[in-house]
């Protein structure tokens, strides 16, 4: 019968029996059959026929949306039933920076995910510098990370790619109409920083010595309470990856960080031990390679 449901589903999803069928790899004839077979399992119509149309019954709309638990329930089960009997599951810890907003790392995880839902996905997020220890410790397989020393050729150096560097501000910020910004025209704002309390003081050594930012500096937990201190007026937030608030409905503008008129770029990278490497972290490496291919 599950098997049955299954093909129910897919006509339903695709609103044809000639896409289900196709989708199932199976004919038009013998997607029809076995949803009619299921039919006479049950008692009653799921799909009320006219032509070659159809719509769904109130107990076929009922059964639809029910059944779609019970086979995501089933796989679960399925899944979890070969991890016991298998003794162990498969996992890959990945880490990201704590106040990271480019949208690539998430759909690398969700790709990632679909594509190997046996194994077990571990997200951890830190700084730069509690990222680089979770590597060299391998409490992390892989990190995305920025760069901010010379490559070690103790690991693999991906560099996924060079962003233009930014700062969110409050909307309503006299300094909001600025096309650019330097450092040093913020001295008097202070900059808001997303780090743990152990690493607040190495952060503010990078922003406030090699970024150039000489204000006062706040810090948050979170990226978000981060974000709300910077729409509040608090402060102005660098901007890590590649996205961020962009109009001024957000709440917050973004606006580029130069330096004497050029840009100011930082790579992001995928690093991994190279002695760690095995066919989970170089996949996951090439879809989030991927992902930053296809923003460009």
């Amino acid at each position: 019968m599950l098997r049955q449901i299954q093909y129910f589903q897919a006509v339903v999803r695709n609103d044809s029996f000639s896409r289900a069928a196709e989708e199932c790899h199976i004919s038009q004839s013998a997607i029809s059959q076995q949803v009619q077979a299921l039919e006479r399992e049950l008692g009653f119509l799921l799909l009320e026929r006219k032509n070659r149309k159809f719509t769904l019954t109130p107990a076929g709309a009922y059964f639809y949306q029910k059944s779609l638990i019970l086979v995501a329930d089933y796989e679960r089960i399925c899944r979890e039933s070969l991890r016991i009997a298998r003794g162990k599951n498969a996992c890959l810890r990945v880490g990201y920076l704590r106040s990271y907003s480019g949208r690539e790392f998430y759909r690398a995880v969700e790709q990632f995910a679909q594509k190997y839902p046996d194994v077990e996905l571990e997200i951890h997020h830190g700084n730069h510098e509690e990222l680089y220890r979770m590597l060299q410790e391998e409490q992390v397989d892989l990190a995305l990370n920025d760069q901010r020393r010379a490559f070690s050729d103790t690991f693999v150096n991906l560099i996924l790619t060079t962003a233009d560097s930014a700062v969110e501000l409050s909307a309503h910020s006299p300094l909001a109409a600025l096309k650019e910004i330097e450092p040093g025209e913020l001295k008097n704002l202070p900059c808001i920083l997303v780090a743990s309390k152990e690493q607040q003081e190495t952060e503010r050594e990078y922003y406030r010595d090699i970024v150039g930012f000489q204000g006062e500096f706040l810090c948050a937990e979170t990226l978000e309470a981060a974000r709300l201190l910077t729409i509040s007026g608090r402060g102005f937030l660098p901007v890590e990856g590649s996205g961020g608030a962009d109009n001024a409905d957000s709440g917050l503008v973004r606006i580029p960080l130069v330096r004497g008129g050029e840009q100011i770029t930082r790579n992001y990278c995928a690093f991994w031990k190279k002695d760690n490497s095995g066919y989970y972290v170089e996949t996951f490496a090439e879809i989030l390679k991927q992902q930053y291919k296809t923003a460009e």
